[in-house]
């Protein structure tokens, strides 16, 4: 089966432990402190390769874990980096926390690699905490646990079209004869079990990539049969091309086809209906009795609701030219810009408990200190060099009530704010 989905446990690597120990050397009596300081543990990082198309290689396996940093060691020797540890996904793949179904990363556009979990930083060795009253100290700081997460991968295929219908109407015959796709095609009364994705090459015009939506069902909006693992693939597409069986091989009404689908498109996510539709109205080869046909009561349901009727062949490829340029026409007049799901989800905070924190002004360096095991956590674990990461870390400090203490302090605009190393002036 079509392996769009998979939970999987992740975590990033531990930092290592600063280390303890004083120079011994001859003719250097009393040698101070030269614990090294341990190195960070690895990232986990999802990447996008452009040659797979399922989660499958997620099925088989379910921890991955990227490496511990090196503890330090004597005479300043800082511990290895961690290796990071990078999964390679398909493109479309969403990241998502298992508990709350959060985003946490869309593998889409431009985001092609993109970090998960941190590692933990390393912990400084003992040299750091020497001082003019403690010249031997034996404490060295621990390095910084991994994060721990379960996450859910869903694949939501990128296609500019979207091919839906009923079971059995000629969608898969339709993606094999207008693009380079290979699906299996037989008379089946059942779903095909997989989207199926081709490109359609049109003279004169880029073309576009089309997907073939497995068969939908009444009540798939419910869960009924397959229907959310197929309805989502078709949230990123930009139109939609309804398929019927003009020729009503098997007794199906074709207009009430496209309604059942529709109102199953409109229960899952009412923004579906939103996008251009058009219908391939297929096995008109099939029409023996011209009085019979189907084909004007279709056009007279739908064209005056804006939605074009194609009368068409999938077999012998009648009408089919006059479908992909009236489709093409519609994508051209739809911005371009992929469907991309915003981060809703930040794996930093899960490793934040509920821990004191503390600010006082130090009078002789005229500078406020904020401290407490929170704020340090966070430190390690957020890269505010980035402007992402810095603008999460402000993020940080008003929604935990730093700044609000700090301004119930007295700090004014200019004013010089540390944090275990880190310097910054104070403005609103």
């Amino acid at each position: 089966m079509f392996a769009d989905n998979a939970k999987i446990i992740i975590k990033s690597g531990k930092g290592g432990d600063g280390h303890v120990s004083f120079r011994r050397e001859k003719y250097v009596p009393n040698g101070g402190p030269d614990g090294g300081d341990g190195g960070s543990g690895g990232d986990l990082v999802f990447e996008v390769d452009p040659g797979l198309n399922t989660l499958v290689d997620f099925r088989h396996r379910r921890t991955y874990a990227a490496e511990n940093g090196e503890n330090g060691g004597k005479r300043n020797c800082h511990g290895k980096r961690g290796e990071d540890l990078i999964l390679k996904v398909p493109a479309g793949t969403i990241v998502r926390d298992a508990d709350s179904d959060k985003v946490i990363a869309d593998m889409s556009g431009e985001n092609i690699r993109q970090v998960i979990l941190r590692g933990g930083k390393g912990g400084l060795g003992n040299q750091h905490f020497a001082t003019s009253t403690m010249q031997a100290p034996k404490y060295a700081q621990p390095g910084q646990p991994g994060i721990e997460l379960e996450v859910r991968l869903e694949l939501k295929v990128i296609a500019d079209v979207g091919l839906v219908g009923f079971p059995n109407v000629g969608k898969s015959t339709l993606l094999s004869r207008v693009t380079n796709a290979r699906p299996k095609i037989a008379n089946y009364h059942f779903t095909t079990l997989r989207p199926n994705l081709g490109v359609v090459d049109l003279e004169g015009t880029g073309g576009f990539v089309i997907a073939d939506i497995p068969g939908l069902i009444e009540g798939a909006s419910d869960g009924v049969g397959l229907g959310h693992a197929f309805l989502k693939h078709i949230e990123r597409t930009k139109v939609m091309i309804h398929m019927v069986d003009a020729a009503s091989v098997e007794g199906r009404d074709p207009i009430a086809d496209i309604y059942a689908i529709n109102k199953e498109l409109e229960a899952y996510n009412p923004e579906l209906l939103r996008k251009p539709q058009v219908i391939a109205a297929n096995k008109i080869d099939a029409i023996y009795d011209e009085t019979e046909s189907v084909l004007p009561v279709l056009k007279a349901e739908f064209e005056p609701k804006g939605i074009q009727v194609y009368p068409i062949s999938a077999v012998s490829g009648q009408g089919l030219k006059e479908l992909l340029y009236h489709v093409n026409d519609l994508l051209l007049q739809i911005d371009d810009t992929p469907v991309v799901y915003e981060q809703e989800f930040f794996p930093e905070m899960t490793v934040l408990q509920e821990e004191a924190f503390t600010v006082e002004y130090n009078q002789e360096d005229d500078v406020y200190v904020v401290e407490g095991p929170k704020i340090e956590k966070m430190l390690g674990y957020t890269n505010i060099d980035s402007e992402k990461g810095f603008l999460f870390f402000q993020k940080f400090l008003r929604e935990q009530g730093i700044l609000e203490k700090l301004e119930k302090s007295g700090i004014s605009e200019g004013d010089t704010v540390r944090m275990y190393g880190l310097e910054f002036d104070y403005f609103k």
